[in-house]
């Protein structure tokens, strides 16, 4: 069965900046829970100040990927209610981000970027012991408000040979510009769909190496599927 792969990805990096993005607390690494204050932690009447050296680092990324950076960006709150997100929200953009329509040429092939945004981390949940076996989970609010650049590419990779040459050269160039430390957090979602297919996601992956295998598997996975003569469902989320 000869049918393209089409592969879009959704790009989160921790920004390297040394507050959070709408508070004072330290990013550094510390004892859980222990830089919080009444904005990560959503307490009510709090105020949250925006980072601006967060908003210096994502025009930087966004110019670097021939991205138009509007006059005018905003903010929105996406609504989900999750232990690790005390405010029952994230601040995060969507309508207005703060830049979009770039590309990044690999292999003599332009990948479009749809738009680049800045949002908040959330917290982080742990495990005592091994997530199976837990019987409860803890929570560290340190991360809660970490900036987020996300970068959503078009669905323009055929290939995990594509995705790899450019999460490669994506990274070197975030390095470069002094945004991204490798102490910090990469985490990648990606879509894929064989043909006029529906897309499957793949959520929360943490390497290069990794996301080359979701990918290599998720394609054989979907043309073995449409090959014994079934359908490939929306309802499909790893």
């Amino acid at each position: 069965m000869h049918l393209n792969a089409k592969i879009g990805l959704e790009i989160h990096i921790q920004l390297n900046t040394k507050s959070k993005l709408f508070c004072t607390c330290s990013t550094n690494l510390a004892k859980p829970n222990s830089h919080v204050c009444e904005v990560c932690l959503g307490m009510p009447g709090s105020k949250p100040v925006l980072n601006k050296k967060a908003v210096d680092f994502s025009v930087m990324l966004a110019l670097a990927l021939n991205c138009k950076v509007p006059k005018i960006s905003r903010f929105d709150r996406k609504t989900y209610f999750y232990p690790d997100l005390p405010k029952n929200y994230q601040i995060t953009q969507y309508n207005f981000p703060i830049a979009q329509k770039g590309y990044l040429q690999i292999l003599n092939k332009k990948i479009q970027i749809r738009r680049i945004q800045i949002e908040e981390d959330p917290g982080a949940i742990t495990y005592p012991y091994h997530i199976d076996v837990s019987k409860y989970s803890l929570i560290d609010y340190n991360r809660s408000g970490f900036p987020l650049c996300e970068v959503v590419t078009e669905p323009d990779f055929s290939s995990s040979k594509e995705v790899k040459k450019f999460l490669k050269m994506f990274i070197s160039m975030i390095k470069h510009l002094g945004i991204y430390s490798s102490n910090n957090s990469f985490r990648v979602d990606t879509n894929v769909s064989i043909g006029r297919n529906p897309r499957v996601e793949i959520k929360n992956i943490g390497s290069i190496k990794d996301v080359v295998s979701a990918i290599e598997y998720e394609i054989y996975r979907q043309k073995f599927v449409l090959e014994s003569g079934k359908k490939i469902t929306c309802r499909d989320k790893h």
